[in-house]
């Protein structure tokens, strides 16, 4: 899908003034590129925002210029309250460059150990990130779950499989995604009598309780 995005060069330099008109300010840059001051319709940014997120190619054109240019929107400010974007960084990419970039992970279907086992699915992993050339780059990454099918299965970054040209800059034995069994009783009381902690946290102190009584039998067989 090829996205295009059209904005205006921002005459006025405080940025207050653009977002008092209801528009929404923004900048232009990139190696070897002049940085040149935006301003853009703020719902069509949001649209634009809502369909290509940040890991795809945008043909981005300056009103009253002539050629479009490869853009990625690279970043976006918030306002902390109310939640709308205030500002958007778009970063002009050479073709011929390669580049690195976060590409987010879609999960895929439900894991057998969720739906058979009652287990409690955790994604660690929600984006990879990778080094190719801009003509390489893919919008999202797409990982099924169907494999987790008992407590013991799961997905690490090696085992994803990425098309011809992508390197992937992140450790290959991280898991992404894994199913967590359902909880004991002597867990949930664990949990209610030390208050909230992560299923990780109670799994490592039920293993070190396990090693003490072991080591406590062993010494009085001795």
């Amino acid at each position: 899908m090829v996205f295009t995005f059209t904005a205006q060069k921002r005459t006025e330099k405080n940025a207050d003034v653009a977002r008092a008109a209801g528009q929404l300010p923004g900048i232009l840059y990139g190696q070897g590129v002049e940085p040149i001051s935006l301003v853009a319709d703020r719902v069509k940014f949001q649209k634009l925002y809502d369909q290509a997120g940040e890991s795809s190619l945008i043909d981005f054109t300056v009103e009253g210029g002539k050629e479009p240019v490869k853009v990625l929107i690279q970043d976006i400010q918030y306002d902390p309250v109310k939640q709308k974007p205030i500002h958007f960084d778009l970063r002009q990419i050479r073709m011929d460059k390669e580049m690195d970039v976060a590409i987010q992970i879609n999960f895929l279907g439900e894991p057998p150990a969720v739906k058979g086992l009652g287990g409690t699915l955790n994604k660690s992993v929600e984006e990879l990130h990778v080094r190719c050339l801009p003509k390489d780059l893919i919008g999202s990454i797409e990982v099924d779950l169907s494999v987790l099918a008992t407590f013991d299965d799961a997905i690490h970054i090696k085992d994803i499989k990425l098309p011809d040209g992508l390197k992937v800059m992140d450790k290959l034995d991280t898991v992404i995604a894994k199913v967590m069994p359902p909880l004991t009783e002597d867990q949930m009381k664990a949990m209610e009598e030390s208050g909230p902690k992560s299923i990780e946290e109670v799994e490592v102190e039920k293993k070190g309780k396990v090693e003490e009584e072991g080591e406590a039998s062993a010494g009085e067989a001795g």
